[in-house]
């Protein structure tokens, strides 16, 4: 029973998942359910594991990565000419072939997962079943490739500009807006303008805060920013402007009082 706990933790890394399609045409077993075929080449999971549970496990995994079959496995390649039609039920993937890249990262993912687990438990004192345990949604949540909303920024803006990268944030948005993908909270383009004012980039800071307030329009936070980037460009007026609606948003904020007697001591 620990070994199947521990591969069920373990197996969260791997990308892939049988389809559906496959499942439901399956033979049914004598109590009703369908037949899944036997795992092959299972290197990192127990050769042993039954197939119902590699299949939950895909699904699991599957799920937490945003993928299906495809993005591991290698399909299986139509009948030749003058051959007999596979028959029904027949899977859709080579789901032994190792030829896809994907398939042989996920297996070390299986494997560093496997050895971090444990350094977590003794990290926070307690024991495997009560610590935290990683798995592939940990990092992934429901992207393939995990990487920080700044860092895709940044690269959209350093390769296309600034109206790029905020063309793709809105795509983001759209498209993972109440996941786990990405952070699209209010502080989020705040704390990335920032970066810009900082970085000497006040018009990117302005654009990004702008932006930020068609999503959070009564963001104290966001207008401070605002009159931080548009003191760094020196127009003070309309810094003072931001900074009073910033107060005006959240007035019992003592360093909003403080910036904004500085912008008028200008």
């Amino acid at each position: 029973m620990r070994r199947a706990q521990g591969m069920w933790s373990v197996g969260f890394v791997l990308a892939a998942v049988l389809p559906a399609a496959v499942y439901a045409q399956a033979p049914a077993q004598r109590g009703g359910g369908p037949q899944l075929p036997a795992p092959q080449n299972l290197q990192v999971l127990p050769k042993d594991m039954p197939p119902q549970q590699v299949f939950q496990l895909m699904q699991n995994i599957a799920g937490a990565l945003g993928v299906n079959c495809a993005y591991c496995h290698v399909a299986t390649p139509p009948p030749a000419a003058g051959a007999a039609p596979a028959g029904r039920g027949a899977p859709p993937f080579d789901f032994a072939a190792d030829d896809k890249p994907q398939k042989k990262a996920a297996r070390e993912m299986m494997l560093l997962v496997r050895d971090i687990n444990p350094k977590v438990a003794a990290a926070v004192g307690k024991s495997p079943e009560g610590a935290t345990r990683v798995g592939c949604v940990t990092c992934h949540r429901g992207v393939a490739i995990p990487r920080q909303l700044s860092d895709i920024l940044d690269e959209t803006a350093k390769d296309k500009g600034t109206g790029a990268a905020i063309t793709q944030f809105r795509d983001l948005r759209k498209q993972y807006y109440g996941a786990q993908a990405y952070d699209f909270s209010e502080g989020s383009l705040v704390t990335y303008a920032q970066r810009a004012t900082q970085a000497n980039k006040p018009d990117d800071a302005i654009a990004w805060l702008q932006l930020n307030l068609e999503f959070f329009p009564m963001s104290a936070r966001t207008y401070a920013g605002l009159a931080q980037a548009q003191r760094a460009k020196n127009d003070t007026p309309n810094a003072v402007k931001s900074m009073e609606k910033a107060i005006e948003l959240d007035p019992q904020n003592a360093q909003f009082k403080r910036q904004l007697e500085q912008l008028k001591g200008q």
